[in-house]
């Protein structure tokens, strides 16, 4: 049965979505029906490019969800876009702790961040990783909330809103559909470090390798 008939979103009273109930089953659910898809890497040209709005909201985005929530899993990350597993849409998914130990669990479709004010930028600089930047992390200021606005997989319109690491999640993978690795957000030597570092290991999943 297709995703978008089984699963409804959920808003609380401020209309932002409710991604914190039943995230084991949801989760499982979505990997259950899903197949596991390598990951790209950078240099994959699709990485590095603004990705396509999605404009069709059907069986096929249903199915590369699960497949999303499927490669997420065997990759051991707690986020992924469509174009780390090569698809040219604007489409993440994540199952992904705050700060807090509360587990977060949702997708979100044609994601935009939202502007904050002065007074809500706090700045986090904990250390960030990527699946397409395999066994490599950095130190990366971002704020520590973070708004996402966008679609769900019927097409609704939702916001979605975090703290600490899950506002640093809403913010990597809305990054990833408009071209942009959090390395590209690096300063030159500390990019080259994140570089050496993928270099000089290898991850634990499956990649596609660049040409």
């Amino acid at each position: 049965m297709a995703q978008q008939e089984t699963e409804k979103v959920h808003l609380d009273d401020d209309g932002y979505v409710v991604d914190t109930e039943d995230c084991e089953a949801r989760e499982l659910a979505h990997r259950e029906r899903g197949t596991v898809r390598p990951i790209t890497v950078v240099g994959n040209p699709v990485l590095h490019r603004e990705l396509k709005d999605v404009t069709e909201f059907d069986d096929e985005l249903a199915q590369l969800i699960d497949d999303m929530f499927a490669s997420q899993k065997a990759a051991e990350g707690v986020g992924l876009a469509a174009n780390q597993i090569g698809v040219d849409l604007k489409v993440f998914v994540y199952d992904c702790p705050d700060d807090e130990g509360v587990r977060h669990t949702g997708v979100v479709v044609n994601p935009k961040l939202v502007d904050l004010p002065a007074d809500r930028r706090v700045l986090d600089d904990s250390n960030e990783g990527c699946l397409s930047v395999p066994t490599a992390y950095a130190s990366l200021a971002r704020p520590d909330y973070a708004e996402v606005t966008g679609q769900d997989a019927q097409g609704n319109p939702i916001k979605v809103r975090g703290t600490g690491y899950f506002a640093r999640c809403l913010q990597h993978e809305t990054d990833h559909l408009y071209g942009y690795l959090y390395i590209d957000r690096l300063s030159k030597r500390d990019r080259k470090d994140a570089l050496r570092q993928m270099a000089e290991n290898t991850p634990r999943y499956e990649t596609v390798p660049n040409e």
